[in-house]
């Protein structure tokens, strides 16, 4: 537990890590990468580049100093990071090398600010808070070892099969090089890859959510090509698997994790919203829906730029075809001739009200500018924040400034 001045004097600092969180979080990759190179082989480099990862850094960073005296307001926050933790094989050796350069960042940043005291407080914070976050995973790496079909680190897949879903989406079915079983997995979960290709000095870790309903015997994931664009450079491990990877091919996985998942204990009806290569979840929440809880209204809406970019467009109409329960929507935002959809242009607060049964309970994931429009007109809505789920790669507040 941590004293009352230390608290105090943490909480000091939330103004300063307002103003210099993500110059702090910069310094802090930069020096670590330098002191520890073999830790390019865990992170993503193509976050590292466009400053995405010490942005999320620098918000979790702020939260944990605002929350410093009442840390359980943020363990969502803490779970769903320590999942991510765990799918990237983060261990405890880990924490004492982030905790060095993180407060070496700090005092860099802040120079003669960075006080003694403040520099100690900051030292005792970050070993509670990183012996939180070891408790929990040590947790999650042992549900994910024990559980039926489960594994520990990561273990060889090979490439069953290669499927063409859209001009940019490819499914890839995952079965396990060993032929012992897999481990279940919650609709919307995600499994986790680490590929090498040819000429790259490290590693590429990146997780993919499962885009199919669990109780299968192979895993499916359907990867968008992420071409070179807006400043971005083309996705290393999208074109590596696109290009590269062939059936028969190996990868190595590590178990299914993540958060966002499907409440299954609830009986409301279901929206499931996505934008582009986002209805990899929700296609896997749609298939558990109809199998297991016919019950429940189902309405499933994706927007896409066009008929050509629209990924699973059959196997969806076959589902709608199959179950009573379900109807499906499509939006495109640029429709090519030939072309049937139900919206041309961006999904809106007013077409949203017609689709959709306000009584539901909301699911969606794409790209951020979609979210941020979904979730604005959510919130026009009046839908309850407890009936919003969705999957954001970033600081929640960024969600927010629809």
């Amino acid at each position: 537990m941590l004293s009352q001045q230390t608290i105090e004097i943490i909480k000091s600092t939330v103004p300063v890590l307002e103003v210099h969180g993500q110059t702090i979080t910069s310094v802090f990759y930069k020096r670590m990468f330098e002191a520890h190179p073999e830790l390019l082989h865990i992170f993503n480099q193509a976050n590292q580049r466009q400053g995405k990862q010490s942005t999320a850094l620098a918000g979790a960073v702020y939260a944990a100093a605002a929350n410093i005296d009442r840390l359980e307001n943020i363990l969502p926050v803490v779970k769903q990071i320590a999942q991510k933790h765990r799918a990237l094989q983060i261990k405890p050796e880990h924490y004492p090398i982030v905790g060095e350069n993180l407060l070496a960042a700090i005092k860099e940043v802040l120079g003669e600010a960075a006080t003694p005291e403040i520099m100690e407080a900051w030292s005792q914070a970050y070993g509670v808070i990183a012996d939180a976050f070891i408790g929990i995973e040590a947790e999650m790496y042992k549900e994910a070892e024990e559980a039926k079909g489960g594994w520990s680190g990561y273990r060889a897949f090979v490439v069953e099969r290669k499927v063409k879903e859209s001009e940019v989406i490819t499914s890839f079915y995952l079965k396990p090089q060993d032929g012992g079983e897999i481990a279940s997995y919650l609709p919307g979960q995600y499994i986790t890859l680490r590929v090498q290709p040819e000429g790259s000095a490290y590693t590429h870790i990146r997780h993919y959510s499962l885009s199919a309903a669990p109780g299968g015997k192979v895993y499916r994931i359907s990867v968008r090509r992420e071409e070179a664009g807006e400043g971005k450079p083309a996705g290393v491990v999208s074109n590596y698997l696109h290009d590269q990877v062939r059936e028969g091919n190996v990868v190595d996985v590590s178990a299914p994790a993540g958060v966002f998942t499907l409440d299954q204990q609830r009986n409301t009806p279901v929206v499931l919203i996505s934008g582009g290569v986002g209805l990899t979840p929700m296609v896997s929440m749609l298939e558990t829906l109809l199998k297991e809880q016919p019950h429940r209204k189902v309405t499933y809406i994706h927007t896409a730029e066009n008929g050509s970019y629209h990924a699973m467009k059959p196997h969806v109409e076959e589902l709608e075809a199959e179950h009573e329960q379900m109807t499906s929507y499509i939006c495109y935002k640029n429709p090519l001739e030939g072309d049937s959809c139900h919206k041309t242009g961006y999904i809106d607060e007013t077409w949203l009200r017609q689709m959709a049964d306000p009584a539901a309970d909301f699911y969606f994931c794409g790209p951020v500018t979609f979210m941020r429009t979904v979730y604005a007109a959510l919130n026009q809505m009046g839908i309850p924040e407890d009936r919003i789920h969705y999957e954001f790669f970033g600081p929640a507040a960024e969600l927010q400034e629809a």
